[in-house]
């Protein structure tokens, strides 16, 4: 396939209410939309990482740069072999990254399937036409003001509740919400490595509340301290940031540090490298799910399909646009009975709307192959 430019463009997206967690408070989702155009279509994908280094290495302005002065150049040495399966080889060279490989293989792929004619969910394998949709609850000021937040979510049909947890707000939250909303709310937390193995008596008082899992409990890292705390407490741990590749989840699977993987394709370099997740944790019996990054239509889209593979057994944090924002980028995903729809066209299967694109965007610069 040959490429003719890649434009990446910041775009400012302001939260309809701030989200916050471990690591902080966000009111707007900053984010760099790269736009693949060829000489029979163009590929959209959206970079995951922050504007600030805080969830992980990868900040945005880094991501700019390694984008444009170390990943493209070697994509372009690939002239007209380059595909999205031989994406990953040649960027392989530059060391970790992942978001910023993952959003050019990403857009790469979605102008490739559109030639093609063919769909994200039918290239990666889905076998649902639609997916249940989770939601993700951040910390909030008080237990009033959480509760309101919770009640009104599962008002709007979310299936599933993570709140977002850290010391000093895990116990009285979830107490709360369980006591509340009952013992048939699926309930689980996000700690978003915020404890420690000292905390596993702490974290084991959360045991009674019959939690569907807890998620990232201790630093990336820490796949040892992971497993010791899975002895220590019954709660089932999910493993997030832990797991940057399909070699990632066969070693935490192998060490009982998870039974449970929450697979974000930006984090891992892409979603070929997320099929390989599941694929890995399926031969395993361990189920996995897919987790957000607050992405736009462009990578909701992208991640819905990827969440209607045969091992994707646990709601999503794939959230209706509504969740977010008040204007996404592209027509808005709606909860339909507490799911999403699986696109079905050509690629992500959405398109972009040029005027809120266009009313978002801070700046834009585009490279020519």
């Amino acid at each position: 396939m040959k490429i003719e430019t890649i434009e990446l463009r910041r775009v400012h997206m302001p939260l309809v209410r701030p989200f916050r967690t471990s690591f902080g408070t966000s009111t707007e989702r900053e984010v760099t939309v790269v736009r693949v155009t060829t000489a029979d279509a163009e590929g959209w994908a959206e970079c995951a990482a922050d504007a600030h280094p805080l969830y992980s290495s990868e900040f945005l302005d880094a991501s700019d740069f390694v984008i444009r002065d170390h990943l493209v150049p070697r994509l372009q040495a690939l002239g007209d072999r380059l595909s999205a399966e031989r994406v990953a080889t040649a960027l392989e060279p530059v060391k970790g990254h992942r978001m910023s490989k993952a959003v050019l293989e990403t857009a790469i792929l979605d102008a490739q399937l559109k030639t093609t004619g063919v769909s994200f969910g039918s290239h990666l394998g889905a076998v649902r036409d639609t997916v249940p949709a989770g939601v993700s609850v951040g910390i909030m000021d008080s237990i009033p003001e959480l509760l309101d937040a919770v009640a009104g979510y599962l008002a709007e049909g979310y299936l599933r509740i993570k709140l977002k947890i850290e010391p000093g707000w895990d116990l009285a939250p979830v107490r709360a919400v369980r006591e509340r909303f009952g013992p048939d709310l699926l309930l689980q937390v996000d700690a978003n490595t915020a404890y420690t193995l000292a905390d596993a008596r702490h974290l084991a008082l959360l045991d009674p509340f019959d939690l569907l899992l807890m998620e990232q409990p201790m630093k990336e890292d820490d796949l040892l301290g992971h497993a010791n705390l899975a002895k220590l407490i019954t709660t089932p741990i999910c493993l997030d940031e832990s797991i940057e590749s399909a070699r990632d989840a066969a070693t935490a699977i192998t060490l009982g540090a998870c039974s449970i993987i929450n697979v974000k394709p930006a984090r891992v370099g892409g979603y070929l490298e997320a099929r390989r997740i599941h694929d890995v944790a399926a031969a395993h019996g361990v189920p996995v799910w897919c987790g957000g990054m607050l992405e736009t239509g462009i990578g909701r889209a992208a991640n819905v399909a990827l969440a209607a593979l045969p091992n994707f057994l646990l709601p999503g944090d794939t959230s209706a646009s509504s969740r977010y924002f008040k204007h996404d980028l592209t027509a808005p995903f709606e909860l339909e009975n507490g799911h999403l729809r699986v696109p079905t066209g050509p690629g992500i299967g959405v398109q972009v709307l040029p005027d809120v694109l266009a009313s978002v965007t801070a700046s834009s610069f585009s490279i020519r192959f």
